[in-house]
């Protein structure tokens, strides 16, 4: 038994080291800006650039309004798979799990393929149009998080009973889904919602390909033509996914214990 703790132990502490000795050295070479000095120069000069300021505001707003789109298409989903068409599960998950075998290049193609200026719909010609095409595709590519995370919630919870309950006191399927349901899973919903923004905040595929000027494409622009600022931008942004990541183990915490007071 102790030798194999050792050997767990040898093994945790590589997987570590193969993972954040990059990060540290690109941190330290982000702080080299300044000959000499370790400094946070070059994070100031990100962060004062107006180009970063509106990439970086326009894939938040683009990963909200995502979240919401996913709410409202996944949770009436998985609430009514569950509820009444068990038997679709399988083929629901089949669907939820497309995107991960579908690279988003090729998604990308049909709609400029099927919504080009000389199309019937033709949604790439307007600026509008080009974002409601990257919502939904957004929105395609954080489903299988999204959906795992909330029938995970589902699961939980006595459905059945819950709607029964909410019947009989004459609430209609949309204040069952908002007052009822909804308050249930809102932990999983969350933890969709924070895996979604980092998805979306990263995304480089559907922007450059859309011709959109998100975080995305602005983080691959920026490694082409200056050499600290990367490596600050690629620091913020692995700050920005562990955060999300930390905020998912604090609200399932958070659950837990709410759970285990009652």
């Amino acid at each position: 038994m102790t030798l194999r703790r050792i050997w767990s132990w040898i093994i945790i502490l590589l997987g570590a080291a193969y993972f954040l000795l990059p990060l540290f050295g690109m941190l330290q070479f982000s702080l080299k800006m300044k000959r000499g000095v370790y400094s946070f120069e070059a994070y100031r000069v990100v962060l004062r650039d107006p180009q970063f300021q509106q990439t970086f505001s326009y894939s938040v707003i683009l990963a909200l309004l995502t979240i919401v789109i996913g709410t409202l298409i996944v949770v009436p989903t998985a609430y009514w798979v569950r509820l009444k068409l068990p038997r679709l599960r399988p083929v629901v998950e089949f669907i939820t799990l497309l995107p991960l075998v579908i690279p988003p290049i090729v998604i990308v193609f049909g709609y400029i393929r099927l919504y080009n200026t000389s199309s019937v719909l033709p949604l790439t010609g307007s600026w509008i149009g080009t974002n409601i095409l990257v919502l939904f595709g957004y929105t395609t590519l954080a489903l299988p998080y999204m959906y795992r995370a909330v029938d995970t919630g589902l699961r939980a919870i006595d459905v059945a009973t819950l709607t029964e309950a909410a019947q009989s006191l004459g609430a209609s399927w949309t204040r069952i889904l908002a007052t009822v349901i909804l308050p249930n899973v809102l932990v999983s919903v969350l933890s969709g919602a924070f895996l979604t923004f980092a998805i979306v905040i990263g995304e480089y595929v559907f922007a450059a390909l859309l011709n959109l000027n998100t975080f995305g494409p602005y983080m691959v622009w920026m490694g082409g033509n200056r050499a600290y600022e990367p490596s600050a931008l690629a620091v913020i942004a692995f700050g920005i996914t562990w955060a999300c990541m930390g905020l998912i183990q604090l609200f399932t915490r958070f659950s837990k214990f709410s759970s285990a007071k009652r």
